[in-house]
């Protein structure tokens, strides 16, 4: 390859649709901070950006849950109540049952990942449309959460153990000055895991393999199905993490919790650069796209905005992020 090949190459990738809507938004976060940080002493406070990060830890695990499934040209609205049902669980094994902290996580994370099995055979071998799919999941689980719990938190106050899993702060004993909370270690552990796997492994290539083309994999003699269903339960094994730290972070499962999260988590999705038709996305993008939502919520809440105004700001953004996916489509096209 020449110098003007290779340099045309670089252009290329860094001019890409992709390459140019992880640029925007990383911008689109750095104007928020200066915005709200001028607006307010308090928002670039240490307490203030920790509970930031704290926020997007949760929020961003499921969003690399939605990520992986929104490749394939699917969607999943059960990751939210999905959340709160491996919380559930993990307060059953935990709280009900006295068993040791690693079976809670274990069944947690196992769980999700059956759930997720489930919402893919549904929608791979039962070809049920994938909206209807999680959409019947998200109420089924809803109503599991309460029946299990009896409608009632689940609290870990016999496992003291528990809550550090989210608000501990392995780093800070090695660190003093920087008290990183180790839910906020896993996101990112978790995210580099997941960006491997879809860069370097099969399962990654076949994921947007079936959004770019599920019917040219299956011609080309691809079990798709089967992959599909992996897809999905490795989704559901994430969602089972962000329930482990959401009901570290609160000590409780509580049953009612979980809608909504799956709107935020699929607006980090879109905002960070990830196609909802399917074949294109990365990891690093929905990772910015989720502490764009963390810190815009945030800073509303620092203004005094109030709830009712947070939700609407939110669904404007879920309407502009998936306008802009749309418009990036047409360009490609």
């Amino acid at each position: 390859m020449t110098a003007s090949s290779a340099a045309t190459a670089a252009k290329s990738r860094l001019l890409g649709s992709g390459a140019q809507q992880k640029i925007l938004a990383f911008a689109s976060l750095i104007a928020l901070l200066v915005f709200f940080s001028l607006a307010s002493s308090n928002f670039l406070q240490t307490s203030n950006v920790l509970a930031i990060l704290q926020a997007t830890s949760v929020n961003g695990v499921l969003a690399i849950a939605a990520t992986l499934v929104i490749i394939t040209g699917g969607i999943d609205l059960s990751v939210g109540t999905l959340m709160t049902f491996t919380a559930v669980i993990s307060g059953v094994v935990l709280t009900y049952l006295g068993m040791p902290l690693p079976f809670g996580i274990i069944a947690a994370i196992a769980a999700g990942a059956g759930c997720g099995f489930i919402s893919g055979s549904l929608i791979a071998r039962m070809k049920i449309p994938p909206f209807i799919a999680t959409l019947g999941m998200m109420l089924i689980l809803k109503g599991l959460s309460l029946v299990i719990s009896g409608t009632k938190p689940i609290y870990f106050n016999d496992t003291p153990s528990f809550p550090l899993l989210s608000t501990g702060s392995l780093i800070g004993k090695v660190l003093p000055g920087l008290p990183v909370p180790n839910g906020v270690v896993i996101l990112f552990v978790l995210a580099l895991l997941i960006s491997w796997v879809l860069n370097r492994t099969t399962l990654g290539r076949y994921c947007f393999a079936l959004g770019s083309n599920e019917e040219a994999v299956r011609l080309s003699g691809v079990n798709a199905d089967g992959w599909k269903v992996a897809i999905y339960a490795l989704a559901g094994g994430i969602c089972g993490v962000a329930g482990l730290l959401i009901a570290s972070r609160l000590n409780s499962a509580q049953p009612a919790l979980g809608l909504g999260y799956e709107l935020d988590a699929i607006a980090a999705v879109v905002i960070g650069g990830t196609s909802l038709a399917g074949g294109r996305g990365s990891i690093l993008g929905t990772i910015i796209g989720a502490l764009i939502m963390s810190v815009l919520l945030n800073g509303l809440r620092i203004m005094s905005v109030a709830q009712e105004w947070q939700t609407v700001v939110t669904g404007v953004i879920i309407i502009a992020a998936v306008y802009a996916d749309m418009l990036r489509r047409r360009r490609a096209s």
